[in-house]
């Protein structure tokens, strides 16, 4: 949630940001946030003037019965003055609802380094490994999979429709390994504390991490509670300290989760849907971190490398981008991609959004700290990223490491957890 105050003391400026993103029904949306704002603070005003005037008309009525003398017409005035009181606090609970209503619609102002552009105008950062070169004709996954009888998309569809797919095997095998191995890197060599969260989540939970209101067509929901199949653990995770003042001394805070995650991606229809490339459920690693203001720019690099990480033990080539404002989600304020090469659909796939939030979040979650454990509260900041999903990754872990034979070779960092040097068909 935007913090309007930029806006009143900075208004050209963060103007300009936002508009980066594309679209004039921001600007639009914001300029009627501001005039409610205004219109609260007048009431807000207008409410204290009248509640010392009621507290001055007690103690004059007050000093006249001491006195006997008669308060008749300051009696009426008074009650005029509460009747006055209860219609302003009414109206004011009406535009504070309207506000925060329009508040919840705009979306975050892109950092400052964020550069300007649409999709396709975002920036290459950094580039790491070599393209394979296999010595058999490249295949997509969806025919190594059932090749290897590792996945079987059919079945799945029959299970739950399209974009739900059956891992079989060596294919469940790879997928848990993947997991703990991510789990294990994340925990033993970055410091981050695991963290087993709930798959659904309520309401306030989605509107504090900014799917919802926005996004909610996009989510599963279970009709008699209200309840939400979580699209990331970002959800749940960030939602840790939803309403809670933390101690600045033990920030920052970093923890890591698996979660199924399950997105409708409604409006997606007919893009990237053949085997793994775009899938309705699918297995992540995420990675959450509450810093201090002034300590996010490095703590968003911290969890961008440690995200990389896993692609450089599985030897897989990525590249690292930074998004443009016109291409940038909604509540975050700037973002890395890491999108990996895979050989069979000859193209880059991204496994790894990595996102500094600012305050934005932390706004509309109400996560505050005390800057030394102490003195008056402020938002924090909070950063996520997938380390990393994982139907893409298996993607590419079968499409860059296809051998003549048809079998696929293991990277040396998973073949403890998957025990298995390579899968081979049966």
């Amino acid at each position: 949630m935007l913090d309007l105050r930029a806006f009143r003391t900075d208004a050209d400026e963060a103007r300009e940001r936002l508009a980066r993103r594309g679209d004039p029904g921001i600007l639009e949306a914001l300029d009627r946030a501001l005039d409610l704002d205004t219109r609260r603070r007048e009431v807000i005003s207008e409410v204290e003037v009248l509640k010392a005037r009621r507290n001055d008309v007690s103690r004059e009525i007050g000093d006249r019965k001491r006195e006997g003398e008669e308060a008749a017409d300051l009696i009426a005035d008074m009650q005029r003055v509460a009747e006055r009181i209860r219609d302003l606090d009414g109206n004011l609970q009406q535009v504070e609802e309207a506000l925060r209503s329009e508040l919840l619609a705009i979306p975050n102002v892109p950092d400052g380094r964020v550069p300007r552009g649409g999709e396709g105008d975002f920036e290459v950062v950094r580039e790491w490994g070599t393209l394979p070169d296999l010595d058999c004709e490249a295949r997509p996954h969806w025919d190594i999979g059932a090749d290897l009888g590792i996945l079987d998309l059919e079945r799945g569809a029959r299970i739950a429709g399209s974009g739900f797919p059956l891992l079989i095997g060596a294919g469940a095998r790879l997928s848990r390994g993947l997991i703990d191995f991510m789990l294990d890197l994340h925990t033993r060599e970055h410091g981050y504390t695991e963290v087993a969260p709930p798959f659904l989540a309520n309401r306030d939970c989605l509107i504090g991490t900014g799917q919802l209101p926005k996004f909610e067509e996009d989510q599963y929901r279970t009709d008699t509670d209200d309840l939400f199949l979580i699209p990331t653990a970002e959800v749940p995770v960030t939602n840790i300290h939803r309403e809670e003042i933390l101690d600045g001394r033990e920030l920052p805070k970093a923890y890591v989760a698996y979660t199924p995650c399950f997105r409708r991606e409604a409006g997606a229809a007919g893009r990237d849907t053949r085997g793994l490339l775009r899938v309705h459920q699918f297995d992540k690693i995420e990675l959450v971190r509450f810093s201090r203001p002034e300590d996010s720019v490095d703590e968003l690099e911290h969890l961008t490398r440690h995200a990389e990480t896993v692609l450089e033990k599985l030897d897989l080539p990525y590249r690292r981008i930074l998004l443009p404002a016109g291409d940038l989600g909604f509540a975050n304020s700037i973002t890395y991609d890491l999108e990996v090469w895979s050989a069979g659909v000859g193209r880059w796939l991204e496994v790894s959004s990595c996102s500094s939030y600012a305050d934005y979040q932390a706004r509309r979650a109400d996560i505050r700290y005390r800057p030394d454990g102490k003195g008056k509260p402020a938002h924090l900041h909070t950063l996520n990223g997938s380390a990393v999903a994982l139907a893409r990754t298996m993607v590419a872990l079968l499409e860059n490491n296809l051998q003549r034979d048809g079998s696929v070779l293991v990277p040396e960092a998973l073949r403890d957890y998957v025990r298995q040097e390579r899968l081979t068909i049966s």
